[in-house]
């Protein structure tokens, strides 16, 4: 299962005066000579093509909340049906995933699935949508897209979850067929991008421009805050203002605590006052809809009228614990208009997390 002989086809790549050729994936351009990886690993040269070795080939099916993205605007409520597959083409030493986007063995991708057997899991599961998660989809994004055609043929939605970390062609394929998308931004600084995940800022801010202005797609952001490195209240100021002035005050900010994981173990957890702090930082730059995660706080985590400050919902964890918005997402002591995707009530799924197994 290792071979690279077991991948499918890629696209995006073009061959080299001096016989490589090059991944026009991500900004990364990887420039493989016969049977050589790309830094994602899944991404290879083999028989004078390129291959996708992960196609079809997944680290397990979940139904999750799709709080959990986390999207707090698209479909509250609602169960998403979750998966990814291996690698990554970024290398964050702060990784939450590590152990399947840092993978390079691939003996735990055992389940097997076509884009039509993961459309009959998701309804046979009741999910509304699809997620593309756990690693990068850009990575995969052959598979991604051929999942995303299919749901799309079925009234299933999609989502990625992504670092946004891609070129310009295969994003503009790619984001023609996903519904929602929650974009990893994980600091403002070129530095921080070098340093801690061996990439460069401005490709990032390049697909979020896109996705608010010429895709049709709903656009959720977040950033992790990391003690002493991109948690200082003048980077919090410049991220949100940023947001605020090419992307708009609508776009909804995730700031999410920080916990020791793969090769940063030597820093501690991120304090539930940062995130206190830096939310109030965000919205006095502007921003409505601003939420921390990965703490226990239903005050922050909970959607409010950016007009009344009414609360239009009520988050406990996962848990939808009021709603007050009357179609298509309206406040219902103002009237004002609340950004995002609603439906007329809110799904009951809450915080359950349940394996599925994919038929093939």
């Amino acid at each position: 299962m290792n071979s690279i002989e077991a991948g499918s086809d890629a696209r995006f790549w073009h061959r080299l005066p001096d016989g490589r050729i090059q991944c026009d994936l991500c900004p990364r351009f990887c420039k493989l000579k016969e049977n050589q990886r790309g830094l994602c690993f899944v991404r290879a040269r083999h028989h004078d093509r390129m291959v996708l070795t992960t196609y079809g080939r997944s680290s397990g099916f979940c139904v999750d909340p799709i709080e959990k993205k986390p999207l707090n605007h698209f479909l509250p409520g609602t169960a998403v049906l979750s998966f990814g597959t291996a690698g990554c083409n970024l290398t964050c030493r702060f990784c939450q995933n590590w152990d399947i986007s840092k993978a390079r063995e691939f003996d735990r991708l055992t389940d097997l699935a076509t884009s039509e057997a993961i459309v009959r899991a998701a309804l046979g599961s009741g999910c509304r949508a699809v997620a593309f998660t756990y690693n990068d989809p850009v990575v995969f994004v052959e598979y991604a897209i051929d999942v995303a055609q299919a749901c799309r043929a079925q009234g299933v939605k999609t989502v990625a979850v992504s670092a946004g970390y891609m070129c310009e062609a295969p994003r503009a394929e790619f984001y023609r067929y996903v519904d929602a998308a929650n974009i990893d931004l994980k600091g403002f600084t070129e530095g921080f991008y070098r340093r801690l995940c061996t990439g460069t800022l401005a490709p990032v801010l390049e697909t979020l421009e896109y996705l608010k202005h010429e895709a049709r797609v709903w656009l959720e952001i977040t950033t992790l805050l990391i003690p002493g490195e991109n948690d200082s209240p003048a980077e919090i100021e410049a991220l949100s203002a940023w947001i605020a002035e090419h992307l708009g005050p609508e776009v909804p900010l995730h700031l999410t605590a920080f916990h020791p994981e793969w090769k940063m173990l030597d820093r501690p957890p991120t304090p539930a006052a940062t995130l206190t702090v830096a939310r109030r930082l965000a919205q006095s730059a502007g921003l409505r809809y601003v939420y921390t995660g990965n703490i226990h706080d239903e005050a922050t985590q909970s959607t409010y009228c950016h007009a009344c400050g009414c609360r239009l919902v009520g988050r406990d964890w996962y848990e939808i614990t009021s709603w007050n918005l009357s179609p298509p997402g309206r406040c219902t002591a103002c009237g004002t208009l609340c950004a995002g995707v609603f439906e007329d009530r809110p799904g009951n799924w809450g915080r359950r997390r349940q394996p599925v197994s994919i038929n093939p």
